[in-house]
């Protein structure tokens, strides 16, 4: 990544996140910014959410940022780049979801997501407990399977097996991206990590976590954007 400049990474990280979705969310079949009301909903109550989550995280010094990759502008403890990452990761995330709902009729994972929830729900309360009280990984995990069992007996939401299809879908170029804020393509990473509170688990220079932190995020941001979808813009599938 040598020819990008280093205080302009998360930047670019941010931009290429976005561009693609960004770019078809016009394209007439899908009319992806005809559910805006939900979108921004859920980019606004879900990012508010997670912005708060990493405000604190980064005072208590679970993470921090590389300023060599930032372009030094900071809303409280957090750079720019950062609040942008959580725009445009989700309404990324978000388009998938849609695109996946137009193209694949079929609700694939829909007969299985009983098994998925009660996978993820015990996985996540069993490590959040093994590793408590790293905070990463306990408030992340704890958080996690909150959601899932909200999912699972509150809210009983029907499109869970289209969200976890989503997820693993997202968890590519998620991953992808991940991997460049945590040095996989720079010489040092962007965002460093404070293993004392976090598993010490990667994949790759990624820390296991953010791959649960993702399928909360989604499963938030999901259940948002579905509770105040423009029922006027109508998506096909035989649910």
């Amino acid at each position: 990544m040598d020819f990008i400049p280093d205080q302009y990474h998360y930047l670019a990280i941010n931009i290429l996140s976005i561009a693609y979705a960004l770019a078809q969310s016009y394209e007439r079949r899908l009319r992806f910014l005809g559910n805006w009301r939900g979108i921004f909903t859920a980019l606004a109550i879900a990012g508010g959410v997670f912005l708060a989550w990493d405000e604190l995280f980064t005072k208590l010094g679970v993470w921090r940022f590389n300023e060599r990759y930032l372009t030094g502008l900071y809303i409280g403890s957090l750079p720019i780049e950062e609040y942008g990452f959580f725009i445009t990761v989700p309404f990324a995330c978000l388009f998938v979801y849609e695109v996946l709902n137009y193209f694949i009729k079929k609700d694939i994972l829909g007969p299985y997501r009983w098994g998925l929830n009660w996978f993820f729900l015990l996985v996540t309360m069993f490590l959040g407990v093994y590793f408590y009280p790293r905070l990463y990984t306990s408030v992340c995990f704890f958080f996690t399977a909150t959601l899932i069992s909200l999912q699972m007996f509150v809210w009983k939401s029907p499109w869970l097996g289209r969200m976890y299809l989503a997820y693993f879908v997202c968890l590519i170029p998620f991953l992808t991206m991940n991997g460049w804020l945590t040095g996989s393509f720079t010489e040092e990473p962007i965002v460093i990590y404070n293993n004392l509170e976090n598993m010490g688990l990667r994949i790759f220079t990624i820390p296991f976590e953010d791959s649960i932190y993702l399928l909360g995020y989604m499963l938030l941001a999901v259940f948002i954007f579905e509770r105040n979808r423009n029922h006027s813009v109508i998506r096909q599938s035989d649910d």
